[in-house]
């Protein structure tokens, strides 16, 4: 009797230790090393950039990859289903964390993770409150567009432009958010908004003909995935109909937007990597933790791209891409 009770407190004790962190590497091979499931709801640059600084955060923080946890990195390709199953997936394998990048992963993360008790956290998400993701166990960083300093920017490189389109995707909360702000915004710097929404990445670059045939005088682009991601076929079409487009961080600039004012992605993921080693560590729990703002931007031109598209406005203390 003695073994046996033994044996049974033995198994408890390692269930329990399994347990810790709030999941388990089930079915990974690994032992007790916790895994991270990183879900990417598609893959360009800026999202690129959130993962790569995300690792960096963590091993920032102390923590070593095949030691302190292991990563199960995942792609939805912009397909909400894939992503949808990713995040139960991660879910079934009862996984430590989950590490959501855009708001279609991190919806659908806290989603499969609520009644685990697995925590989340997210990266470039525009406005958490919109998006229902600011409560429970999730917390996370938010890229919210400088929107105030864009539409100076904008005024500064085209002194008679009076119209700015918006394409977006009318299912991102984050994408209509932005969308009301410059609405709201714009009159007061002497614009009106053109805004088109699509509902999939396969309506963006007709929608973006439609914008043209409007006659609008320049685009800017949001943080919006779906018109990111196509972006280099956006800009074939303003190029040749000489419309210039502004992006929303250095990426879309490095690409061929003529200038932006937005954050830097890396840093910000880094940030994100910060928040989750202190919950991997014990030191913290997501539902404890506000999501955190980045506020600091930088002013980004692409002097290539101003040339081709006529514009000579100088700005002070630009970073221009082109002579990185």
């Amino acid at each position: 009797m003695k073994k046996l009770m033994a044996t049974m407190m033995a198994m408890v004790m390692t269930a329990a230790a399994l347990t810790g962190c709030g999941g388990t590497t089930e079915g990974t091979g690994n032992g007790d090393v916790p895994v991270i499931g990183i879900s990417q709801y598609g893959q360009h640059a800026s999202l690129d950039n959130c993962r790569e600084g995300f690792l960096q955060g963590l091993e920032e923080s102390g923590l070593v990859e095949g030691v302190d946890y292991k990563i199960d990195y995942q792609n939805a390709g912009f397909d909400d289903n894939i992503n949808i199953q990713i995040a139960q997936n991660f879910s079934a394998n009862h996984v430590a964390l989950m590490c959501a990048i855009a708001t279609p992963s991190a919806t659908a993360c806290f989603a499969a993770a609520e009644d685990k008790n697995i925590p989340v956290v997210f990266t470039a998400i525009t406005d958490p409150v919109q998006a229902k993701l600011d409560s429970g166990n999730i917390t996370g960083t938010s890229d919210k567009l400088p929107i105030e300093a864009q539409l100076q920017l904008i005024r500064r490189m085209q002194p008679d432009a009076k119209t700015i389109g918006i394409l977006y995707t009318t299912s991102e909360p984050n994408s209509v958010s932005a969308v009301a702000e410059y609405q709201a915004k714009a009159g007061d710097h002497g614009f009106t908004i053109e805004a088109l929404g699509v509902t999939q990445q396969s309506e963006v670059v007709q929608a973006a003909d439609t914008l043209i045939a409007k006659n609008v005088d320049c685009f800017t682009n949001l943080t919006d995935n779906n018109v990111v991601g196509v972006l280099p076929s956006i800009l074939e079409k303003t190029n040749d109909a000489n419309i210039p487009v502004y992006g929303s961080e250095i990426e879309q600039v490095k690409i061929g937007c003529v200038a932006s004012a937005g954050i830097e992605y890396v840093a910000l993921g880094r940030q994100t990597g910060a928040m989750a080693a202190k919950i991997l560590k014990g030191e913290a729990k997501a539902e404890e933790m506000p999501y955190e703002t980045v506020t600091e931007y930088e002013v980004y031109v692409n002097s290539d791209a101003m040339k081709a598209m006529n514009l000579q406005a100088e700005v002070a203390d630009a970073i221009d891409v082109t002579a990185e």
